[in-house]
């Protein structure tokens, strides 16, 4: 963390001229200035030029399933000391903070999950280390359409009630800040107005959600599409489904992973376009356990997935996800052309702070901080932390 100094010459999202921020000998960002209105700075300050680079928070990942070979959905009391080195881990990738995802599996081992995290959850506000945060946890599941689960194994899918969520969350309900459901399966529509009245984000995905019924759940309170285009209907001229309801939508963020191969590159820029980048988009990981370690053949549940090049998928060929930090989501975009770094920057940092009401850089804040270069000639993006 810095500490009693002065940054000059910083881009920041949200402001136009380059800024001055000032961090103090707390370490928290005191105040940003516009460099236009101070002509010189005090005698004794300890200065940082960032040299015109952009300077920003680190990274939010909100979904993100397990890391260094641990799955999140089959943590344990022994694995306390991996989820230490997990953190460690997302640190050095630049984030500042995580939701673990827990997948679809058996209602014991979702709630197993939940009572380990929680207690990992207290260890990390004692110790307040240079670290990734737990922030809670999101549920990626088990409330899912069947025709749409993808990966997800279907045994364990349940249909959404008030007695089902009370019955699976037994007592954790203030550490789960996400989760992703199949709006149409509720034939009550009482589970989103709970889901909100608990403080908890209800997230649309893995759903053949229509455009009437994916608006009707959004008016309910749903404010955030789970991994857009994948496991939901398409976009279509005529039948625009829940993604094309989500997009005209300012009040939704929709999660999207931006690795070129769960969305081409053409649909992501017709998405930023579409939902305004940053205003309505955020990017998520959506990595798998084995994030941290090379391509390779491991375990997922009680099946195996390949992964090549980042890529992970079932022996059958289905997408899983990713071993990609989420932050080259933020390279990809930028070296691909699909918007401007600055606009890409606030979509890993800025954009899921706003989706789960976290503050964004602001006077307050902790000076755990990021600057990015683009070097225009190579077509590259590099980050480091300060």
């Amino acid at each position: 963390m810095l500490k009693d100094i002065t940054i000059i010459n910083a881009k920041l999202y949200g402001y136009q001229e380059q800024q001055k921020i000032l961090i103090n000998e707390q370490g928290l960002i005191e105040d940003i200035r516009s460099m236009g209105a101070i002509n010189s700075t005090q005698k004794g300050e300890k200065i940082y030029d960032a040299q015109g680079d952009w300077i920003s928070l680190g990274g939010i990942d909100l979904q993100i399933n397990g890391g260094l070979g641990l799955a999140f959905p089959e943590i344990q009391e022994k694995h306390l000391p991996k989820l230490h080195q997990i953190c460690e881990f997302l640190w050095h990738e630049g984030i500042d903070g995580f939701l673990p995802t827990i997948v679809t599996t058996s209602v014991d081992n979702i709630q197993r999950s939940l009572s380990i995290i929680e207690r990992f959850m207290k260890i990390q506000k004692q110790e307040e280390l240079e670290t990734a945060k737990v922030l809670g946890v999101h549920l990626e599941g088990p409330f899912l359409n069947h025709e749409k689960k993808g990966a997800h194994p279907s045994q364990y899918l349940l249909t959404p009630s008030i007695e089902a969520i009370e019955w699976l969350l037994e007592g954790y309900e203030s550490i789960v800040k996400i989760i992703t459901l199949a709006p149409e399966l509720d034939m009550t529509d009482e589970v989103i107005p709970y889901l909100s009245s608990r403080g908890i984000i209800a997230s649309l995905g893995h759903s053949q959600a229509n455009a009437k019924q994916a608006k009707k759940a959004f008016k309910m309170g749903a404010s955030m599409v789970t991994h857009a285009f994948n496991a939901m209907p398409s976009l279509h001229h005529r039948q625009p489904g829940l993604l094309g309801e989500a997009m005209i939508n300012p009040n939704v963020y929709c999660g999207l992973i931006a690795d070129g191969n769960h969305v081409c590159p053409t649909m992501i820029e017709l998405l930023l376009r579409g939902s305004l980048y940053e205003r309505g988009i955020f990017l998520v990981s959506d990595a798998l356990a084995p994030i941290g370690l090379g391509d390779g053949v491991y375990p997922w549940d009680d099946r195996q997935i390949e992964v090549k090049k980042g890529t992970a998928r079932l022996a059958n060929g289905t997408l899983a996800g990713t071993t990609l930090p989420l932050l080259v989501g933020v390279e990809n975009l930028v070296t691909w052309q699909l918007c401007p770094l600055g606009n890409a920057i606030a979509l890993a940092t800025e954009s899921p702070r706003k989706a789960i009401n976290l503050p964004g850089i602001s006077s307050g804040q902790p000076a755990y901080l990021l600057r990015w270069n683009w070097d225009q000639e190579n077509n590259k993006v590099y980050w480091k932390r300060l």
